[in-house]
């Protein structure tokens, strides 16, 4: 039974948890968290990999031991050490430090001081006003406790994009490998392109219906079945996620495909227009009078209405029938547009590729350019470069790049604004980078107002390029901290800023509103990566996801420019 990368991951970060709630050496801590974001971070899967018989020591931060244990889980689906470390610490435990303000060393000390286990215990307690007499805890600290557990409570599971791909990808390759079944789509949310994807809504053709289904419950990653019939399934993964599949016949499949995209909204828009035009639209096809007119393909579906194609990705009902009507419909941007990525890290900083491979890597990706944006020196915890490191790494990229004659290596830094905004460079450091890439990565607490003003402070400074993940949210982990983001970018566009869509799946900030905002505004965005290995490079597809829900085209993103255009587009 093979393993998801997200499984794996998951797995070394569940020990690592339980090892730092322990008080366990530090490092072996890291190598468990460096080598799960390792592990999340590869193109291919390790389980494959294994299967092939290709090395995994050697990738970053994984050496022989980690090798061997990733091995194990593939193989056997479980990890003993795992078991080991479960046998003296209640698993349990992990889950409390995902609650704001309880790190492993606090839960240790309620585990200890209460007897606490569940999120359940914990809850208890708080209402029972224990927590606050334990020194360093307060009255305050169980209020925000309570108030966090509601919030989880009550906040739907959703997965990460790249989360739902790994899962989709894999059962996908399962049904088409059965000769009976034709086409085999993932729609829903899915198909749109949505940051996170409550489940998988996948769609088969199959001239016996049930003999896809069978195929289909006989996936070996089932969990439970919820309901079965001739045509359709809906089964509960091992990874807790949803999937419902759909048998349809090819005379439906356009008209299927174009229902179970939704989003509903739209589609509810869709059959309103229909019914003018005297025509029922439903997933099984295109009708008028009782009689079949077609549903084979989603353009028929559209060209019934008098409408050209849609892209799934606009499909939410903000506009995008009328702007089809109006012949305005955005040619939207796709990732072959991309050349180049103005957002990397390496092993300088907290990267975990040197500067050759990363190079190396952007440009078998066929880039024109990629902008090495090491940490500076505030950032102690991802090693940032000061001013000294700094103009050694701009050497060795001057001596680099005479190894490269197809692709310029960009001389940048991912400079940290402290908290008066104010940068973290001094201006004559700044004025010998080609590109200047200013972020937020502390002080998160501060009110909006203050937050607002730091960064507009920070986009003062003329050598800023570009303002990195602007909101600082990460999807199911962090909220956004307080901003007011409608002037932020609209600072942006006074001063001619850049904003970074950040397309790691944790991110994806800024989110497909504000992209959106920016592009009416006439603020210009760049899709970076923020890649930490060469493996991070792929992730750019997410970005562009988002990108295409917030209708941006290639006009609207300025790494679709080749350097020369670039260069001028943020110079200031």
């Amino acid at each position: 039974m093979a393993e998801h990368n997200a499984s794996i991951a998951e797995t070394f970060r569940h020990v690592a948890d339980l090892l730092e709630i322990e008080g366990a050496n530090p490092f072996r801590i890291r190598a468990y968290r460096r080598a799960a974001q390792t592990v999340e971070d590869l193109p291919q899967s390790a389980a494959k990999m294994v299967a092939d018989g290709k090395t995994l020591a050697g990738l970053p931060g994984i050496g022989k031991d980690l090798a061997g244990k990733i091995t194990e889980i593939v193989n056997t689906g479980r990890l003993g050490a795992l078991a080991e470390i479960e046998a003296r610490t209640p698993t349990t435990l992990a889950a409390l430090t995902a609650v704001p303000g309880l790190g492993p060393k606090r839960v240790h000390r309620l585990h200890e001081a209460f007897g606490i286990k569940t999120l359940k215990d914990l809850e208890r307690a708080a209402r029972k006003h224990k927590i606050r007499e334990l020194r360093g805890f307060t009255a305050k600290t169980e209020e925000k406790i309570l108030a966090e557990i509601e919030r989880s409570q009550a906040r739907e599971q959703r997965f990460k994009i790249a989360t739902a791909e790994d899962f989709a990808q894999t059962l996908c390759t399962y049904l088409q490998a059965d000769p009976r079944i034709g086409r085999v789509v993932v729609a829903g949310s899915y198909r749109r392109r949505k940051e996170t994807v409550g489940d998988l809504d996948i769609l088969v053709t199959c001239a016996k219906g049930q003999a896809a289904v069978n195929h289909f419950l006989a996936y070996d990653e089932i969990a439970k079945i919820v309901a079965k019939g001739s045509t359709r399934a809906t089964v509960i993964l091992r990874s807790g996620i949803q999937v419902d599949l759909r048998v349809v016949p090819a005379k439906s499949y356009g008209a299927a495909l174009h229902y179970f995209t939704g989003s509903k909204s739209h589609n509810i828009a869709i059959r309103k227009i229909g019914q003018a035009r005297g025509l029922k639209i439903n997933e099984y096809g295109i009708f008028r009078d009782g009689t079949r007119i077609g549903g084979r393909t989603e353009e028929e579906i559209f060209a019934a209405v008098g409408l050209p194609y849609i892209e799934p990705e606009l499909r939410e009902d903000r506009g995008e029938i009328q702007a089809a009507f109006d012949g305005q419909l955005p040619k939207l941007i796709s990732l072959e547009d991309i050349r180049g990525d103005l957002h990397v890290h390496t092993k300088a900083s907290d990267g975990k590729s040197s500067l050759r491979e990363m190079v190396e890597a952007a440009r078998a990706r066929g880039y024109e350019y990629v902008a090495i944006t090491d940490h500076t020196k505030h950032a102690t915890v991802a090693r940032g470069l000061d001013e000294k490191r700094l103009a050694k790494q701009l050497d060795e990229i001057g001596k680099l790049s005479e190894d490269f004659d197809d692709i310029r290596i960009l001389k940048s830094s991912e400079v940290d604004i402290l908290a008066d905004g104010k940068l973290d460079l001094s201006d004559s450091m700044l004025k010998r980078l080609d590109v200047v890439v200013a972020a937020v990565h502390y002080k998160f607490e501060l009110d909006a107002q203050k937050q607002t003003e730091r960064m507009l402070r920070a986009m003062d400074n003329k050598y800023v390029s570009i303002l990195a993940h602007p909101s600082g949210r990460l999807l199911g982990e962090r909220e956004a901290y307080p901003v007011d983001l409608e002037r932020v970018i609209e600072g942006a566009r006074d001063r001619g800023v850049a904003l970074e869509l950040n397309s790691h799946p944790a991110r994806l900030d800024l989110d497909e509103v504000h992209c959106k905002l920016a592009k009416e505004l006439g603020v210009k965005l760049v899709i970076s990566t923020d890649a930490h290995s060469t493996f991070g490079l792929d992730t750019m597809r997410f970005g562009i996801g988002q990108a295409r829900r917030a209708w941006l085209e290639r006009k609207d993103v300025l790494n679709t420019r080749p350097w020369a255009r670039l260069k001028k587009a943020i110079a200031r």
